[in-house]
């Protein structure tokens, strides 16, 4: 679950050797990306279940929403090569080391978008499949064509496609859409910002060499602290949220709200550092990056469990 390192275990083995072929395709998709992801999906099938949904239907939803996600990270793969060969956090990607040909990555994508498509159509229903598939196209249409090159703001509209899986997992369970799991989208939403705006803090250079206009590039570290605190103040409050709107028992809220103020507490003190003048990694904004992990991690967890006590 922690996307700075998602290319770093590639090995520098021949790419006529057959492992070595079978790492560059299974780093294409993006494996910690897709991680975060399904942490997202499963506990809103326990929330739309009311306790624990089928166990053939997470997994034909986890393995369509693994397919779909792949797929949309592998087109971001593609789209990005250029970019990802200037960063040093990027640069061991495959198609930045050209490990797979553009046009061979490009069929793989679109092999896991169809797959994707049929095993949530044919194993949940055609709702969750039609949503899949509207967020890999939005993934690599708006965001990774339209917007990433263009706006500092890239991430906060981009950042929609990260936030269908809760979405995909309610409607596998129900096959409608509901007020709970659009709270849900909104608490991803809120959340990547913060999260993905600490990283680029780290990287800034990384972002400025491959002409990636990330906030943190166009703005002084104290602006992108401020804006950084901002978005976990409305990450926090609309997972408070989710206890009136989804009926949850006490478990939900108390874990919500001291996973809550720990990210509120770090991103002050992120605010502090930035206001004494450090910049890159005396800023420390890896902590804040590791702590949002968790803080997803936590809440939608608990949001999983709550419905199995109350």
């Amino acid at each position: 679950m922690r996307p700075a390192e998602e290319g770093a275990p590639l090995a520098a083995l021949a790419p006529s050797d057959w492992r070595s072929v079978a790492l560059a395709y299974v780093a294409l998709a993006k494996p910690r990306i897709i991680e975060l992801l399904l942490v997202t999906t499963i506990p809103a099938m326990f929330l739309a279940a009311g306790g624990f949904p089928p166990w053939q239907l997470v997994l034909w939803t986890l393995l369509g929403g693994t397919a779909a996600a792949g797929s949309a990270n592998v087109f971001n793969s593609v789209l990005d090569a250029d970019i990802d060969a200037r960063m040093r956090r990027t640069r061991r990607r495959p198609m930045a080391r050209d490990l797979v040909s553009p046009t061979k990555a490009i069929v793989f994508g679109a092999l896991l978008g169809v797959a994707a498509v049929l095993i949530l159509g044919l194993g949940a229903n055609w709702l969750s499949a039609g949503l899949a598939a509207l967020a890999n196209l939005y993934y690599v249409f708006v965001y990774t064509m339209a917007l990433k090159r263009r706006t500092s703001q890239n991430i906060v509209w981009g950042g929609i496609a990260g936030c269908f899986p809760p979405l995909i997992g309610w409607t596998a369970v129900t096959g409608s859409v509901a007020w709970t799991p659009l709270v849900l989208f909104a608490i991803v939403f809120a959340w990547t910002p913060p999260h993905t705006w600490a990283l680029a803090l780290r990287y800034r250079e990384d972002y400025l060499e491959a002409h990636v206009p990330m906030l943190p590039v166009v703005a002084p570290p104290v602006k992108v602290a401020w804006q950084i605190l901002a978005y976990s103040v409305l990450t926090v409050a609309i997972s408070l949220l989710l206890w009136p709107v989804a009926h949850t028992g006490w478990l939900y809220p108390a874990v919500a709200l001291l996973a809550g103020l720990a990210m509120l507490a770090e991103a002050v003190a992120l605010l502090v550092r930035a206001r004494r003048g450090l910049v890159d990694a005396a800023l420390k904004p890896m902590r804040l990056f590791h702590l949002s992990n968790s803080y997803l991690a936590i809440v939608f967890i608990a949001a999983a469990i709550d419905p199995l006590l109350f």
